[in-house]
């Protein structure tokens, strides 16, 4: 399945997970030092949802954001 809104065209970004250990100089420790570095995908909060589309009922994958700003009108 694609994941991208049907309304908006929201889709996944690239980004990094940091994993990192030690204790914070602020609280006493020496620093905290990087030991990995991952490459991640944030995806968007998609839901299958019935809207109303050029007068016709239909299912779409429409993002959270969509919905709660009233992009969308769900079908009865």
């Amino acid at each position: 399945m694609s994941k991208f809104c049907e309304i908006c065209g929201k889709g996944p970004h690239a980004g990094r997970s940091i994993i990192r250990r030690g204790m914070a100089k602020k609280k006493g420790g020496v620093g905290r030092k990087t030991t990995g570095i991952t490459a991640r995908r944030f995806l968007p909060n998609l839901q299958s949802v019935k809207i109303v589309l050029d007068g016709t009922r239909t299912t779409a994958r429409v993002c959270t954001a969509c919905i709660r700003s009233g992009n969308i009108t769900k079908a009865a």
